[in-house]
């Protein structure tokens, strides 16, 4: 193992040591003046917002939005190379609005990750349907291919794959396995905005695309989300889903009005404005974030007992975290006990990302609703998804066992921000070596 700067005897901070570190780290502030003239535009418009939540598709207030939030939606479908886009007020609320859009309710399961954001498992049940989790790669933490045909039944109607961490998907195995047995494909790319897979953008391969704009995110715009796919007739049901589709069918003359209980996902004019300012900064916000993550997996490339992140080869991943996996077997210490003694050097790493979904209360006590539905639906009578501790060994030991979650690649932190990572980590490293 490669031994920096820092002496064998020096003593951990932990222990009563010097740290690496004492300057605090950055924020992911994104926004400028860019941002600040598009806001004081809108203002100055007097106009925040210009849904109309009737079928109005000519009025000034529209059932489409305001001029900024179409011009933002135009502005997705040139990046991604899509012919529909649709603003939403959060990428959760375009999970729920992709999950209605599919038709898909009572009687049907979809196929989601363990080890993902919570709304990705919540969105199946909003319209009645069994969350079924697959198991995930340990490489990357997205859904294993294999994990997900085993777990495909009569009753699977869609996969809800994430790009885990910014990095792509096996998304040729996943659409192989949805092409065999006939299901659609949400995209859950909230982590990985300009990801590709193979020179693709990650939420084009599937049936819907779903990406964040909140504030954690590459780019942001505080709250916000799109949804983007070829279909047009699954962008006008996201459309509908968005703003109170109910009281728009009638006077539209749509004839399948499933799931087409509306809702208030609609993106204002001030989000939009700022999401246009951000989208232009996305390559260059990107490029930065790539160059820090080259420096610390090279950094760490000596230490035997972290294994960086690594996406497949042919994809190009965007990193919105550092995921970083210990081995237990090479240092004498657990990963709980380094990630604290990592702390202490100044070096902010979390345990774990998200503890297994399935562990939670809701689906222990299989109760999301009264009387327990979705489960005791006499629709969903058929399923019987297993939510108990082992249903899915790669997530629970890389969340339990081995995963550590590093924030900092991201502007503003430069190379002396990275240089301090890894110094920490090898002066940790050593101790138990």
């Amino acid at each position: 193992m490669q031994l920096n700067k820092h002496s064998q005897n020096e003593r951990l901070a932990i222990e009563g040591g010097v740290p690496v570190r004492a300057r605090p780290w950055s924020d992911n502030f994104t926004t400028g003046e860019e941002e600040k003239r598009a806001l004081v535009d809108v203002i100055d418009s007097g106009y925040l917002s210009m849904f109309e939540g009737s079928h109005t598709p000519d009025a000034p207030f529209s059932f489409y939005g305001g001029p900024r939030v179409q011009a933002f939606e135009a502005q997705m479908c040139e990046f991604y190379g899509v012919s529909h886009a649709v603003a939403v007020n959060s990428a959760t609320s375009g999970l729920y609005a992709a999950i209605g859009a599919l038709g898909i309710g009572f009687g049907d399961e979809v196929i989601v990750s363990p080890y993902t954001m919570s709304a990705c498992a919540v969105a199946p049940m909003v319209y009645g349907a069994i969350p079924v989790f697959a198991d995930v790669e340990l490489e990357t933490g997205a859904l294993c291919p294999k994990s997900v045909e085993a777990n495909v039944t009569p009753r699977t109607k869609a996969i809800l794959v994430v790009h885990q961490f910014g990095i792509p998907a096996d998304m040729d195995g996943i659409m192989a396995v949805a092409t065999r047995h006939g299901l659609k494909v949400i995209e859950d790319c909230a982590q990985a905005h300009g990801a590709r897979h193979k020179g693709t953008y990650v939420g084009t391969i599937g049936d819907i695309g779903v990406f964040s704009f909140n504030v954690n995110k590459t780019i942001q715009s505080g709250e916000g989300g799109v949804c983007v796919t070829r279909d047009p007739n699954l962008a006008y049901r996201l459309a509908l889903i968005r703003n109170h589709g109910e009281a728009v069918v009638g006077a539209a003359g749509v004839d399948d009005i499933t799931n087409m209980i509306g809702f208030n996902y609609r993106m204002t004019e001030l989000q939009a404005a700022v999401c246009i300012e951000q989208m232009k900064k996305l390559p260059s916000l990107t490029r930065k974030r790539l160059t820090l993550v080259e420096m610390l997996s090279e950094g760490l490339s000596g230490i035997d007992a972290l294994i960086p992140p690594r996406a497949r080869a042919g994809c190009e991943p965007t990193y919105y975290v550092y995921p970083l996996r210990f081995r237990s077997e090479i240092l004498r210490t657990t990963r709980n006990e380094f990630v604290s003694a990592v702390k202490a050097e100044g070096v902010m790493f979390f345990q774990g990302y998200v503890r297994p979904l399935y562990l939670q209360p809701i689906y222990q006590r299989r109760q999301a609703f009264k009387h327990g539905y979705p489960w005791s639906a006499k629709e969903n009578a058929e399923s019987d998804p297993h939510y108990s501790k082992g249903t899915c060994p790669i997530a629970e030991r890389l969340h339990f066992e081995e995963m550590m979650i590093n924030e900092h690649v991201r502007p503003p932190h430069d190379e002396k921000d990275i240089t301090d990572i890894i110094d920490a980590l090898t002066k940790v490293a050593r101790r138990w070596r």
